[in-house]
Formats: C-alpha cells, sequence, structure tokens
C-alpha cells in the first residue's frame, strides 16, 4: 500500500484536472461578482437616470411657482418618478410617494448662487439582495443616486459680446489688462474655445460665457466660467423690443459747409468735413447748423487730427449721422451727449458703411444721449457692413459711456494708456483685445448705470442639471 502510494504521487497524470477542481470556487466567486458588478452598475444607472429626471421636474415646478416656492415641487418629483423610474424595484424612504415611489425626506432645496437659482436635489435609494452577494451577506446593500438641477440665467446685459457662431470670437492677449468684475464676456460662437485669454492679458470678469467652450487660462480671473451656453441674439437687431435700423429721412446732410486747413475749398451738400480745428469754417459749432440756418446732424465723414479737438455740445442729444464714410480719431473728441452712427442715406444692401478709428493718441469722451432712439448708444455701425477691422486704440483717460456696436465687424481694443469705459456694452461679430492697454468697465447690472438705457439682451434661463 505505501508503495502505490509513492507511486501514485509520483504521477502527474491528472493535474490540469486537479487544478482546475481547486481552482473552481475561485471561478465560481469571480463569475458570480462579475454578475452582481453589472447587475449593480445597470440598477445604479437606472436609479441615477430617475433622480435626475425627477430634479429637473421639480426645478421647472419651482421656476413656475412665484418667487420660486417648494409647496407643490414634491409633487412633482413623485409624478415624474412614476411615470421614469422604469424598474420593478420600489424605494426606500421615510414617506413614500404614492404606489411607492420616491421620498419626501429625499428632496433638498440647495440654496441659490450668483449663477443658479430655483435649486432642486432629489436622492433616491434603493435596498436590493444581489444574486450573488446576497449567499454571503445577511442585509442587501443600499444602492443611492444623487442629482441636483438648478435654473441657469445667461444673458441680461453682458458688457462684451461676440456675435460671431464660429471661430475664437472673444480673443485677449498681449499685454492687456480688463477690470470688469460685474461683466459677463459673452461669445456667440459654437467653436471648441469660442473665448480666448492667452499672452500676457488679465481679464477679470464675472464670468465667460460660450455657445462652444472655454478653455480655462490663468490669464481668466472670474467667478465661473460658463460653457456650451445658449445663443444670446444681437440686442439691437429685430426681433428684439430694442432693435434699432437707421431711419435716412432723420439725416440732415443738406448744406453748405467749407473743409478747414486741408486746402480743398468749399464743398456743397455731401461734402466731407474734415474737422482739424475746433471750428468748421461755415459752420457754428454751437448750434450744430450751417451758414444758411439748416440743422446739421450728417456728415460724409469725420476726422480728428492730431493734436486738433472737436467738442459738440453740451446740449447736443442725438445723432451724428456719417454718411458712407470713416470716422478718423486721432486728436480729442469730446461729446456729452451723442451717437455717432456709421450708415448711408442708400437703402441698397450693398450700401458704403464706414468703419470706425481710434488711434492710440487719441482722446475720446464719448457718452451716449439718454433719451431719443438712440438711448444709451455710444457708437452705432450699420448691420450692412461688410467684415471690416474698426479699432479703438486710445490714450490715456479715454471714456466711453454707452453701447459700442459693431455687428459684423471686428472691434479691436488696444493701445498704450488706461481707458475707462464707464457704463459700456461692447457688441461685435468678434472682440479683439491686445496691446499693453489697461480698460476698466461697468456693466449696466451696477447700481450707478441704471437709467444709462443700455439695452438688455434678452436674458435665457435654462434649466439643467449641476450635480
Amino acid at each position: 500500500m505505501i508503495g502505490f502510494i509513492r507511486k501514485l504521487l509520483k504521477d502527474r497524470r491528472g493535474n490540469a484536472l486537479a487544478i482546475a477542481c481547486a481552482a473552481m470556487p475561485m471561478i465560481i466567486g469571480c463569475a458570480g461578482l462579475a454578475t452582481d458588478t453589472i447587475e449593480w452598475t445597470l440598477w445604479k444607472r437606472q436609479l441615477q437616470r430617475a433622480a435626475d429626471s425627477a430634479a429637473l421636474a421639480g426645478v421647472y415646478d419651482r421656476a413656475a411657482a412665484t418667487n420660486g416656492a417648494t409647496t407643490n415641487t414634491p409633487t412633482a418629483v413623485c409624478n415624474d418618478l412614476a411615470i421614469n423610474l422604469q424598474t420593478w424595484m420600489n424605494l426606500v424612504g421615510t414617506a413614500p410617494c404614492a404606489g411607492g415611489r420616491g421620498s419626501y425626506s429625499d428632496i433638498q432645496y440647495p440654496a441659490a448662487d450668483a449663477f443658479v437659482g430655483n435649486k432642486v436635489q432629489v436622492t433616491l435609494r434603493v435596498q436590493q439582495a444581489l444574486p450573488f452577494s446576497s449567499l454571503f451577506m445577511s442585509t442587501a446593500p443600499v444602492i443611492e443616486a444623487r442629482a441636483t438641477a438648478g435654473a441657469v440665467s445667461y444673458g441680461g446685459t453682458p458688457c462684451m459680446l461676440a456675435l460671431n457662431t464660429t471661430g475664437t470670437a472673444i480673443n485677449n492677449s498681449g499685454n492687456t489688462t480688463v477690470s470688469a468684475p460685474t461683466c459677463i464676456f459673452y461669445s456667440d460662437s459654437a467653436a471648441s474655445n469660442s473665448a480666448a485669454a492667452g499672452g500676457s492679458s488679465a481679464i477679470t470678469a464675472k464670468a465667460v460665457a460660450g455657445v462652444g467652450g472655454i478653455q480655462s487660462s490663468n490669464n481668466w480671473n472670474v467667478q465661473s466660467y460658463l460653457p456650451y451656453s445658449p445663443s444670446l441674439p444681437d440686442p439691437l437687431a429685430p426681433p428684439s423690443s430694442t432693435a434699432i435700423t437707421p431711419d435716412p429721412g432723420d439725416m440732415k446732410c443738406a448744406g453748405h459747409w467749407t473743409t478747414s486747413n486741408n486746402g480743398n475749398g468749399q464743398g456743397q451738400g455731401n461734402a466731407s468735413v474734415w474737422v482739424n480745428d475746433a471750428l468748421t469754417d461755415g459752420m457754428d459749432i454751437t448750434t450744430m447748423r450751417d451758414a444758411s440756418g439748416n440743422q446739421a446732424n450728417c456728415f460724409t465723414s469725420i476726422s480728428v487730427g492730431s493734436n486738433r479737438s472737436l467738442t459738440i455740445p453740451a446740449n447736443w442729444n442725438g445723432p451724428l449721422y456719417v454718411n458712407g464714410g470713416n470716422v478718423d480719431l486721432q486728436g480729442a473728441f469730446t461729446c456729452a451727449s451723442c451717437s455717432i452712427v456709421l450708415t448711408n442715406t442708400s437703402t441698397a444692401a450693398n450700401a458704403t458703411i464706414g468703419t470706425f478709428s481710434s488711434n492710440a493718441q487719441a482722446t475720446n469722451n464719448i457718452t451716449a444721449p439718454t433719451s431719443g432712439t438712440y438711448k444709451g448708444i455710444a457708437v452705432y455701425q450699420d448691420r450692412r457692413a461688410s467684415g471690416n477691422i474698426d479699432k479703438i486704440n486710445g490714450g490715456t483717460n479715454n471714456v466711453v459711456n454707452g453701447v459700442v456696436y459693431f455687428p459684423n465687424d471686428t472691434l479691436w481694443l488696444n493701445g498704450t494708456g488706461n481707458s475707462v469705459s464707464l457704463c459700456a456694452m461692447y457688441v461685435a461679430k468678434n472682440l479683439v483685445f491686445n496691446g499693453n492697454s489697461t480698460i476698466a468697465i461697468s456693466s449696466a447690472n451696477d447700481a450707478a448705470c441704471f437709467g444709462v438705457g443700455l439695452p438688455n439682451t434678452q436674458s435665457v434661463t435654462i434649466v439643467r442639471l449641476i450635480a
């Protein structure tokens, strides 16, 4: 017998079968755990989807209620669970909804913040035995899913709005410093990087938002990034209630002025008026009337030469039309209550629309009127413009108070000085900040800017999951 046993121990035949038998419990255990994991993951996904839907339903209920009341929110949540909790499992809780769906104790209302209001948090739990693990567990595990949704507000009155739907519509570079702590930088571009801050730029704002993605950067000093936001409409284009289209009938271009210091002699009708001195010959600058007493509010082009100045009368409260020509500011331009309107008396779709240029030596002080058609608008460019580049370079102590509007052009804001936009809103197809300029901007959200007349961009509120 001893010999047989020794012989058997030396025999290697059947080792694979012995090893397989020894490993069988491990194989069965792994298969069982894999099955449990898949089952648990499926239940978790079903539960999370139901929690997401219930939280959204709760926010919609709060958003429809007066002052965000929560009186009916539990009912809305329970109704949604009855429809969308498509599992055979009942929830566990202290106060189930009708039919065993949901629990009032699982609904919370987190406090609102600067961007998200009417928050609803829904937590769902189920306790269900797993097929394999239940052989070794005395109590079934609890599976939990939590979702938080809220009403996210976009728009209102951003101080920077780029209307281009493609590419990087807002671009900060160079050494530009922008201080706009109450403003939102908003890009309608759906690009992966719809608003960028590069170089040595330093941009302080309440938020940067875009229809597309926004790459985070140390150059942005913002309270919040808001990528994948809804598109904001052009606030001055139809069908907006604040839409403006220049009326050729309001353009008083007839008159008789002479140009000054450029040797061109006299001009008739819509002659270019190049303002190189404080006054233009043949025109009473204090009343904005020509030598014949005709009211003058329309020029073919306006230029303030270097080391020259032009001050529009303080009692002027309306538009200064530029009929097909350009505005070129190199000296000092002051207008306490006016709108520079780049347009054309022609109604043709391809009519020439001029551009705006203010160089680094210019000192501009433009404040929009507080009444009339162009209330709140400092610089307006006709929407028929053909995609040029407009520049506000400006020197030290530039002041712009009102909307600066170039819907089909790219607006460059740069220079070497300190510019102040008291209460401003810049709207352009593309917005580019570069150079070494320092710009301070206050938005319509500031109490000091109430009554200035800045248009509102039809605030958009969407309900979305936030956690």
